[in-house]
């Protein structure tokens, strides 16, 4: 037969909250060790048109939520790592890149921390027929240390034969073609 414990509130030695609970099963958790905050998605809401075969920073300009407001979606499209946030953080982006028909098109998504890269996906050629689609989706994910002030930028290249390539935006409310998802991880 077990035991049962029943607090309202857990705290460590110096008196500091760990966790509550209302008596409805409902509990709060107020260590930030434990908390998977700051939470990001975002999204591009408009495509975005990009020079060939040049890295180019991924616009995600829409947010469907941002716990902390970490992430800028109106100037530098980067999230920062709010102070006292220090952790373990998983980060998500798929980018759709988008050429032309009849087009044999190369891609390439990258995962910037402080200005430089980080993670990447790279796709050799492909050929696109005018049947097919025009591009792709190509997504770069990774869990990185991250410290307060460090910043995460999603990069994306295109290389076409001909045409102007562009990264495929939002095309409706259930349409999510480019997404950023960052998490921290606990602890």
């Amino acid at each position: 037969m077990g035991s049962i414990i029943k607090v309202n509130e857990y705290k460590d030695f110096n008196n500091n909250a760990i966790m509550t609970s209302d008596g409805a099963g409902n509990v709060t958790v107020n260590a930030s060790g434990l908390q998977n905050t700051p939470m990001v998605s975002a999204y591009m809401g408009a495509s975005q048109t990009v020079s060939d075969n040049a890295q180019t920073k991924v616009q995600f300009n829409t947010e469907e939520y941002d716990t902390d407001s970490a992430y800028d979606k109106d100037t530098n499209y980067r999230f920062t790592v709010p102070s006292g946030k220090a952790g373990k953080y998983l980060i998500y982006a798929s980018v759709y890149l988008f050429g032309n028909n009849n087009d044999e098109i190369s891609f390439e998504t990258n995962i910037y921390k402080n200005g430089s890269a980080i993670r990447r996906e790279f796709e050799a050629k492909s050929s696109f027929s005018a049947a097919a689609a025009n591009g792709k989706n190509q997504s770069v994910m990774g869990i990185l240390d991250l410290s307060a002030s460090d910043y995460i930028e999603i990069y994306s290249k295109i290389d076409v034969n001909s045409g102007t390539p562009s990264f495929y935006g939002n095309s409706g409310a259930t349409n999510r073609y480019s997404v950023l998802q960052i998490a921290k991880m606990i602890g």
